[in-house]
């Protein structure tokens, strides 16, 4: 039989009571009895209210489910089809127009447009992976991918072919081109990058040097301005490294000594607390909410064996570049995390009402996960997930504006 603790009205598993107070309410100023107190509260208020609207959705449901019956077998008629749902309340008439004025939103939501990533976040491994998808490596994206063909001579095997890689520059060169290309000549054709004043100078193969069409597309560097062992160039809000050793397996093979090339990839992840994870009972949603909570303090981390030897993985550092007037640079390491919660209609029996019933599974996420982000919001932990102390919150299934 489960264990469970008393919280006012509601009768918590012992172990999800004990997480919030041991885990999850230190140090964010809530109180463990109050989270409780609050969320019996809100229980009370909008239970009811959810369960109404589920009601009026089964409602909707049948009626639809009776009108396409109805017409088996007959042409789908897309104007019939809308006035009915207009007739039933399904689709509601258009508002007026309205303005939203939001603050404290971050760039990766409000300005810059990028992939985004759907984890399940009850495994820590998968979910440290897709955080740490903000940046990913060019060359080996394509050198393992049929993105490069695997004939004449570049296939690819155990060992590094340098044929293929010879490709993936080539193919690298070109994506560079077209982002940041240079007023003359190709990336393909650099031989030296180096800074002259302010601006990047790129040497090619035949001597002469010019610089980028754009010059403010160049957004840092490292190293020594006149041999630097990074490049940062920036287009449409989004960054690429070149990162350059000469004495490197591949850079080695590059006119200008460039190793690789890291991308900006995956700007935001949602973590899932739904579809792509089966979370029900209290034991499961501990290890969901214990994750989100590594998430948000930043010291989640997990030790597994690849090829026999134990591997430690743990959220990426920020990245930091010298700009061009000098000045320190400091880009994010890791992808936005938004969380998911359950939808609307699933019930938990991690916690039971006064009457004994299990809860909205969508009321205990909202609570708990918006409990665990006031670490981040107050920049409690080692690292920082939003730069202006919010949280991102995805509600599935939401139908109509009620």
């Amino acid at each position: 039989m489960t264990e469970r603790m008393k919280k006012g009205g509601l009768r918590v598993d012992a172990a999800l009571g004990k997480f919030i107070a041991d885990r999850a309410a230190p140090g964010t100023g809530v109180d463990p009895d109050g989270f409780w107190s609050a969320f019996e509260a809100i229980l009370s208020d909008l239970g009811p209210k959810n369960t109404a609207l589920l009601n009026q959705r089964d409602e909707l449901q049948a009626k639809i489910d009776e009108w396409h019956k109805a017409r088996k077998g007959q042409p789908h008629d897309a104007d019939a089809y809308k006035a009915f749902l207009q007739e039933i309340g399904y689709l509601l008439p258009e508002g007026g127009d309205f303005t939203i004025a939001t603050d404290n939103v971050d760039d990766e939501i409000a300005v810059i447009a990028g992939p985004q990533l759907v984890v399940p976040v009850n495994n820590a491994r998968y979910a440290l992976n897709a955080t740490n998808a903000r940046w990913g490596r060019l060359y080996d994206a394509l050198y393992g991918t049929d993105v490069i063909p695997d004939d004449n001579g570049q296939e690819a095997g155990a060992s590094y072919n340098p044929a293929r890689g010879k490709a993936v520059m080539d193919y690298a060169g070109n994506v560079l081109d077209e982002a940041a290309p240079l007023a003359k000549g190709s990336h393909k054709t650099a031989t030296a990058y180096r800074l002259s004043g302010q601006a990047l100078a790129v040497t090619l193969a035949d001597g002469s040097e010019t610089g980028l069409a754009q010059p403010e597309k160049f957004a840092g560097y490292l190293g020594a301005p006149d041999a630097p062992t990074s490049v940062l160039l920036r287009n449409n809000g989004l960054h690429m490294e070149l990162q350059i050793d000469r004495n490197h397996q591949v850079g080695k093979d590059h006119p200008a000594g460039v190793k690789d090339v890291l991308m900006e990839a995956a700007m935001t992840t949602i973590q899932d607390c739904e579809d792509s994870v089966a979370a029900v009972d209290a034991e499961d949603k501990v290890l969901v909410y214990s994750n989100w909570l590594g998430l948000m303090k930043g010291d989640l981390e997990i030790t597994f064996k690849k090829d026999g030897k134990p591997l430690t993985r743990r959220l990426n550092p920020d990245r930091e570049f010298i700009a061009p007037d000098g000045s320190t640079l400091s880009l994010h390491g890791r992808s936005l995390l938004l969380v998911r919660n359950a939808a609307q209609l699933m019930t938990s029996d991690a916690v039971l009402d006064r009457d004994g019933n299990e809860v909205p599974e969508s009321f205990l996420d909202a609570m708990i996960t918006a409990l665990i982000a006031i670490h981040d919001i107050k920049g409690l932990g080692k690292l920082r997930n939003s730069r202006t102390g919010s949280m991102y919150v995805v509600k599935p299934k939401m139908h109509g504006p009620e």
